[in-house]
């Protein structure tokens, strides 16, 4: 089995990318009560805070602040995962590697985590998540999407409603509420 590095500092900001096995489905959108659930009960016991978060049918991406002195996101993502997993119908398929490790078949192994360096990095990486949805054809405007912290940021006055405009006038270019964590 591989061992991958990852970066841990404490009381670091980290930006995430957390994927479906199958990415066909839109299960994350579908029982986005259930992901809801499983954010909250794991923050009421290992806090942290979500700066931004997007939520599209088969992934999603966040940027976590860890308490100081604490940088363990592993735990928490593995907690995360395994509630909603418990929240959801035992009806996909699971190969034999994941059946001998009594795994379901929802979640993707892995995840992308990103160490924020700078705020321009952490400001590059909110435009990102913010704008996900535009980017994958799901809505023509960031503020057509429901499950994302752009909604926080208009209510708080960070952005404004019509920030990024259309993908139209975007030309292509790439730059909660998440419901309310």
């Amino acid at each position: 089995m591989s061992n991958y590095r990852r970066s841990r500092v404490a009381g670091a900001s980290y930006f995430f990318t957390v994927t479906l096995e199958n990415r066909a489905t839109a299960l994350l959108q579908e029982r986005i009560d259930a992901l809801r659930q499983a954010f909250a009960q794991t923050r009421r016991e290992l806090p942290f805070s979500i700066d931004a978060i997007v939520v599209l049918p088969d992934h999603l991406h966040c940027i976590w602040t860890l308490p100081e002195g604490d940088a363990d996101y592993p735990v928490r993502w593995q907690r995360i995962k395994a509630r909603f997993s418990r929240a959801c119908p035992k009806d996909e398929a699971v190969s034999l590697s994941r059946g001998s490790k009594r795994e379901r078949g929802i979640w993707h192994r892995r995840y992308w985590e990103h160490l924020l360096r700078d705020e321009r990095d952490y400001a590059a990486h909110v435009d990102y998540i913010h704008y996900n949805p535009v980017k994958h054809g799901h809505v023509a405007q960031v503020r057509d999407w429901p499950h994302s912290s752009f909604h926080r940021y208009v209510r708080e006055q960070q952005l404004p409603a019509d920030w990024a405009g259309t993908l139209e006038t975007r030309s292509g270019r790439d730059r909660d509420s998440f419901g309310e964590l």
